[in-house]
């Protein structure tokens, strides 16, 4: 009898050491969320020299700066304030696109949830910045695009710019998804883009799909 209440102890206690060591893992990042430091800057090539400066404080991108030689006074806006949202950016993980000295596109995703975002910096001080945050950037590895287009969604539709010109086409899903775009791989599960194609695997339902669009000059419009 007492070897079997000592086998019984054994067991529960077994069990219960068990459940207290039973944890969620983690969920995958999408990047190393590494304490951003210094200041991650960016030069266009033009003779006028544009530039991009993306400042830290607390471990995390504070402001973004934009200017070029002549200028006169910077244009600046907190990343907090443009973003409505706190995000972690890797300097490996962003990128920026000159066009000229009118316009800086900038290019990162959250390290946090791999969400994609896209800041447009006109230099000319009368234009307002503008912001996506729906961005399909081929800083992700499964999202191929041209280095001169930036491509973005709504959850109906695949929205491009080609940055070098302004002008922008489109592809329609036929419908809505449910898009969550802290999590886009659920929806979207890849996409390659050229100034030719656009192409995707969405998930309609229950099933994938893939969705296609051959581009002609005629599919390029003026950009607003």
């Amino acid at each position: 009898m007492k070897t079997l209440f000592a086998m019984l102890a054994v067991m529960v206690m077994a069990a219960t050491v068990s459940c207290n060591n039973t944890s969620t893992p983690a969920p995958k990042l999408f990047c190393d969320t590494v304490c951003l430091k210094d200041t991650i800057k960016f030069t266009g090539t033009h003779e006028k020299q544009p530039t991009v400066f993306i400042t830290a404080k607390d471990c995390r991108a504070d402001s973004i700066i934009w200017s070029y030689k002549g200028m006169g006074a910077d244009r600046k806006t907190g990343i907090t304030y443009l973003l409505n949202a706190t995000v972690n950016i890797n300097k490996d993980f962003i990128r920026c696109y000159f066009k000229n000295s009118e316009v800086a596109y900038v290019l990162f995703n959250d390290c946090q949830t791999g969400r994609g975002f896209q800041i447009k910096l006109p230099y000319d001080k009368s234009q307002n910045f503008s912001l996506k945050s729906s961005g399909i950037n081929s800083i992700d590895p499964k999202f191929v695009i041209a280095e001169n287009l930036m491509v973005n969604t709504d959850r109906g539709n695949v929205y491009v710019e080609d940055m070098s010109t302004g002008k922008t086409a489109m592809m329609t899903f036929g419908e809505k998804l449910d898009i969550d775009y802290d999590a886009i791989h659920d929806h979207i599960d890849s996409v390659n883009v050229t100034t030719d194609r656009i192409w995707a695997k969405i998930l309609t339902g229950k099933e994938w799909i893939t969705k296609e669009k051959k581009l002609t000059p005629a599919d390029w419009k003026d950009g607003k």
